[in-house]
């Protein structure tokens, strides 16, 4: 995974239920309100059960048209990315979703919605190619409704050192030998033994007391928040003693359960609901650093990491570069990766108002705290302004991805795919235009608790 995701701290929303009156025999009599369940965004699905359900033909249809209207060039970049990804051989095997699509429609769904992009000369000539040759299908959500939570990330800057001095002294690691990952899905399945067993990795808090992987460090910062925080974001830019960066990158993550640092905040009486944001857990770290450091101990879950060329940063967990407000992160064993996705949520702007986001993305990356089809995260950006869209980023929606009608598929055939060629595609896209809006400023993705706090991709309100 790339990228600071600062997932963003997963807090309980309040839901209200309206008592309606009830008529009966002529008579008024009040009904004991059905309270709405609570909201479960971590839900898992259950054996045999698909993330997505397809549109039938009286199922009503997303606003292709919107999504359409407020495209811009950033999309073409993104779709580029993905269409790289699916030219290297090994998008294959990490494509176990046949109730859904196969790997075929998945990768043709790209050159095809390139191509319509092309095209299409008025919104009319889009939606009408878009019906006519894909399949739509909805997120079946955490109820089985279709709602997701979507929090943001962006991509932060950190100072730090390649040596341990009494200025840098927190450490992130390299990925241990013993790390044992799921060869399709990259999910983690535990810490395998001499014998080639399997059993659950230590917690955050046996790691770390332990200083088992003494010997390991990849890069010291200036923080255990610091440290913390690249970890929930999963990538990470950092500016060494002599100003040069470092990029740095998710690596692998433990079979722990994640948990958010601002619902431990909350839940602990640290900090109140209504005054959780990152700015918050960083004021009372350095008032309560140990307190702090207890609350992120909740989170038994541990992400490593390895170095990066910076051209390729921030990278997203499918190897390519994530693009500002056209990456999703999602949950990758539940939803099919690379492909394209119309989301339907709430954002802010950057004076804090709430507004519509609607935009055809692209799923290409995941994150320690986006695990369950309820789930997903907004790739914001990189700098200071990011940090605001991706803080503010907490907003149920829906989301609904499209693949080519097999009838159609083998019209848009992927070029050719060897890895040889998936880099001059990305890079093509890259080139026209890869000057984000905003630069990377102090802060540089994902998922801890506190995303957009600190590095690659970071969540910045709590998660």
């Amino acid at each position: 995974m790339p990228i600071f995701n600062y997932r963003k701290f997963s807090l309980a929303f309040m839901c209200a239920a309206l008592a309606l009156p009830v008529l009966f025999f002529g008579a008024c009599k009040s009904e004991e309100p059905t309270p709405e369940p609570t909201p479960d965004y971590t839900h898992q699905l259950g054996p045999g059960e698909s993330g997505l359900r397809k549109l039938g033909p009286n199922d009503p249809l997303p606003d292709i048209g919107a999504a359409w209207r407020v495209r811009d060039p950033f999309l073409n970049k993104a779709l580029a990315y993905s269409q790289g990804w699916f030219q290297m051989p090994s998008s294959k095997t990490k494509f176990p979703f046949m109730q859904v699509c196969t790997w075929d429609q998945s990768s043709s769904s790209i050159v095809a919605f390139q191509q319509i992009l092309k095209d299409s000369k008025s919104e009319a000539d889009f939606v009408g190619a878009i019906k006519q040759n894909f399949e739509i299908w909805q997120t079946v959500g955490w109820n089985g409704k279709g709602t997701v939570l979507f929090t943001g990330y962006y991509s932060p800057e950190f100072q730090g050192s390649m040596t341990a001095t009494d200025e840098f002294k927190y450490p992130l690691f390299k990925r241990p030998a013993d790390l044992a990952t799921d060869p399709s899905t990259g999910a983690p399945q535990g810490q395998r033994a001499a014998d080639g067993s399997l059993h659950p990795y230590p917690t955050r808090a046996e790691i770390e007391s332990s200083n088992m992987f003494k010997g390991t460090e990849l890069v010291y910062l200036r923080s255990a928040l610091d440290a913390y925080i690249v970890q929930v974001n999963g990538s990470a830019k950092i500016i060494m003693p002599d100003g040069k960066p470092m990029f740095v990158g998710y690596a692998g993550k433990t079979d722990r359960p994640y948990s958010g640092l601002g619902k431990a905040c909350v839940d602990s009486g640290l900090i109140p609901k209504d005054k959780l944001s990152l700015k918050a857990i960083m004021d009372e770290y350095k008032k309560n650093p140990a307190k702090i450091s207890a609350m992120m101990a909740k989170n038994e879950s541990y992400v490593f990491f390895a170095p990066y060329e910076g051209g390729n940063w921030p990278a997203g967990s499918l190897g390519f570069k994530v693009t500002e407000k056209e990456t999703l992160a999602t949950d990758k064993k539940v939803y099919p990766p690379g492909g394209v996705v119309l989301v339907d949520t709430q954002g802010i702007d950057f004076g804090g108002k709430k507004q519509r986001f609607l935009k055809f993305m692209l799923d290409q990356d995941t994150g320690g705290a986006i695990q369950a089809p309820g789930r997903a995260d907004i790739y914001m950006g990189m700098g200071p302004a990011a940090e605001i869209l991706a803080g503010g980023q907490y907003a149920e929606g829906t989301m609904y991805y499209f693949f080519l009608k097999t009838e159609v598929t083998s019209q848009y055939p992927l070029p050719v795919s060897s890895k040889s060629n998936a880099a001059p595609a990305a890079k093509a896209a890259a080139t026209s235009t890869d000057a984000p809006a905003t630069q990377p400023a102090a802060k540089s993705s994902k998922n801890a608790g506190v995303k957009p706090q600190a590095p690659t991709a970071t969540p910045t309100s709590p998660k």
